[in-house]
C-alpha cells in the first residue's frame, strides 16, 4: 500500500527528531520550575512570587503567601493538590478521550488513537512554550507547574478538534506541521482574548472549541479531494469500531467537569463550573436521543448522534460556566446544544460537504463549532444579563475588572462577543494559510484511495494485513494469467 510519496522510513524520524531536539535546547534554555514546584523558592524565602499563566483566572491568593522557612509553609498548600485532580481528568480526555472518540472508522482505529497520541505529545510540549512566551515571560524565564500543564492540555485539545476535521486524509507529518503552526495561533488568540481584552471562557467555548473547530474546517476546506468517493466504503463504521469511538464519548462526558473547571478559581467559581457544565452534559444527552429518534425515518437512534451531539452541553458551557449561570440555565444551553448538534450532524454535514467542500470526517463543526459559538453568546448574554449583586463579594473572582470599576457589564459582554469574532478570524484565516501549507507534496498525503486506510502509515497485525497480502497475491497472479 506504501509508495515513494507516503513512505515515512526517513520523513517521519527527521521531523520528529529534529523537533523533539529544538524543543530539549528551548526548555533548557528558557524554562524553570515555578513557586510550586521549586525545591528553594515553595520552602525557602521567596519574596513575590506568581503561578502559572492561567487560562482564565489564575490562583487563589491564598497559595502564594511568602515563607521564609519550610516549616511555616504546610506540603498541602501547595498547588499541586489543587490542581492534579483536574489535570488528569483533563490529560485522560485528551489522550483516551479524543483519541477513541475518533475510531469509529472502520480500518482506521490505529491511526485514530496513534496519530492521537503522537500530536498530542508533541503539542503539549510546544504549546508550554508558546503560551509561556506570551503569558508568563519572567526575567527571560518561562515558571511553569501543574496549571503550565493543563493550559499545554487544553491548547492541546484545540489541535486535536482540528485533527478531526481531516481524520482519516493527512499523514503523520502533515499533522505534526499543523500543529506547530495551530498552537502557536492559538496561544496568540488566547493572549489577545485573556490578556488584552479580559474575557472570561473558563472552559475554553470559544479559545479551544471554536478556534480549533473553524481552524480544521478550513485546513480540510483547502485540503479538499474531488476524489475521496473513491475511499468512500472505508470511511464508515463496523459495530466493533463505534463501541470503541462510545469509549472514548463516555470518558469525555464524564470528565467534562474537570475540563472545564481546571483552571477557574478556587472556590464557589470552581465549584459552580464543574456543576453547571454536569447539568449541562445530562440535558444535552436527553435531547439528543430524542432528536436523533426524531430525525430518523424509522425512528431508530444514530450511534453517530449519541457518540457527539451527547458532548455538546459540555462544549457550550465553557465560556458561561463560572458565572451565576444557575443550574436551571446550564439545563436550558445543554439541551438546545444537543438539539443544534443533532441537526448539523444530520442535515448541515452534508450540506458543508456537498455544497462548500468542506470535508469534515468527525463532524467538529457540530460537535465543537456551532455549540462553541453557543457558549460564547451564552456568556456575553450572561455576562450583561445577571446582575453584579447577584455575585456579591464573589464577583472579583469571576469579572475581576467590572468589580474594580474599570468597565461595567455592558462593556464586559461587548468584549466577549468581540472575542468570538477575533477567534472566528484567526480561526479562519490562519486555518486557510496552513491548508495551503500543507499540500505540499512531500509531506506524504495518503492517495484518494487510500485514505481512510491504517495499512498505509502502519504494520497492521492478524486477519487484516493477511488479507491484504492475499489479494495482493491472487491480483499479481490474475495478471500473470491474464498476460
Amino acid at each position: 500500500m506504501t509508495d515513494t510519496s507516503t513512505n515515512m522510513r526517513l520523513k517521519l524520524p527527521v521531523a520528529c527528531f529534529i523537533l523533539e531536539i529544538i524543543l530539549i535546547i528551548l526548555f533548557g534554555v528558557f524554562v524553570e520550575y515555578d513557586y510550586d514546584t521549586s525545591a528553594k523558592l515553595f520552602n525557602g524565602n521567596t519574596g513575590n512570587h506568581g503561578h502559572g499563566t492561567g487560562h482564565a483566572t489564575g490562583h487563589d491568593a491564598g497559595t502564594s503567601q511568602n515563607t521564609s522557612h519550610k516549616s511555616d509553609r504546610n506540603d498541602y498548600e501547595n498547588d499541586f493538590y489543587y490542581r492534579y485532580p483536574s489535570f488528569q481528568d483533563v490529560h485522560v480526555m485528551i489522550f483516551i478521550g479524543f483519541g477513541f472518540l475518533m475510531t469509529f472508522l472502520q480500518r482506521y482505529g490505529f491511526s485514530s488513537v496513534g496519530f492521537n497520541f503522537l500530536v498530542a505529545a508533541f503539542s503539549l510540549q510546544w504549546a508550554t512554550l508558546m503560551q509561556g512566551f506570551l503569558h508568563g515571560l519572567h526575567d527571560g524565564k518561562i515558571a511553569i507547574g501543574v496549571e503550565s500543564m493543563i493550559n499545554a492540555d487544553f491548547c492541546t485539545g484545540s489541535v486535536l478538534i482540528s485533527f478531526g476535521a481531516v481524520l482519516g486524509k493527512t499523514s503523520p507529518l502533515q499533522l505534526l506541521i499543523m500543529a506547530i503552526f495551530e498552537v502557536t495561533l492559538f496561544s496568540v488568540n488566547e493572549y489577545i482574548l485573556l490578556g488584552l481584552l479580559g474575557t472570561r471562557d473558563a472552559g475554553g467555548s470559544m479559545t479551544i472549541h471554536t478556534f480549533g473547530a473553524y481552524f480544521g474546517l478550513m485546513v480540510t476546506r483547502i485540503l479538499y479531494r474531488p476524489n475521496l468517493n473513491k475511499s468512500k466504503h472505508k470511511n464508515s463504521s463496523v459495530y466493533h469500531s463505534d463501541m470503541f469511538a462510545m469509549i472514548g464519548t463516555i470518558y469525555l462526558w464524564m470528565f467534562w467537569p474537570s475540563f472545564n473547571s481546571a483552571i477557574t478559581e478556587h472556590g464557589d467559581p470552581q465549584h459552580r463550573t464543574a456543576m453547571n457544565t454536569y447539568y449541562s452534559l445530562a440535558a444535552c444527552t436527553m435531547s439528543t436521543y430524542a432528536m436523533s429518534a426524531l430525525v430518523a425515518h424509522d425512528g431508530k437512534l444514530d450511534m453517530v448522534h449519541i457518540q457527539n451531539a451527547a458532548l455538546a452541553g459540555g462544549v457550550a458551557a465553557g465560556t458561561a460556566g463560572e458565572m451565576m449561570l444557575t443550574p436551571f440555565g446550564s439545563m436550558i444551553v445543554g439541551f438546545l446544544a444537543g438539539i443544534i448538534s443533532v441537526l448539523g450532524f444530520k442535515y448541515l454535514s452534508p450540506i458543508l460537504e456537498e455544497k462548500l467542500k468542506i470535508q469534515d470526517t468527525c463532524g467538529v463543526h457540530n460537535l465543537h463549532g456551532m455549540p462553541g459559538i453557543l457558549g460564547a453568546i451564552v456568556g456575553a448574554v450572561t455576562a450583561v444579563a445577571i446582575p453584579k449583586e447577584v455575585y456579591g463579594n464573589g464577583l472579583e473572582k469571576v469579572f475581576p475588572d467590572v468589580a474594580s470599576g474599570e468597565r461595567d457589564t455592558s462593556y464586559q459582554a461587548g468584549m466577549q462577543a468581540v472575542s468570538l469574532a477575533v477567534t472566528l478570524s484567526f480561526a479562519i484565516i490562519g486555518g486557510v494559510i496552513v491548508g495551503f501549507i500543507l499540500k505540499v507534496p512531500i509531506l506524504g498525503a495518503p492517495p484518494d484511495t487510500a485514505c481512510f486506510e491504517d495499512s498505509i502509515y502502519w504494520e497492521v497485525p492478524g486477519e487484516e494485513h493477511h488479507h491484504q497480502e492475499l489479494t495482493a497475491v491472487r491480483t499479481e497472479e490474475s495478471d500473470k494469467l491474464n498476460d
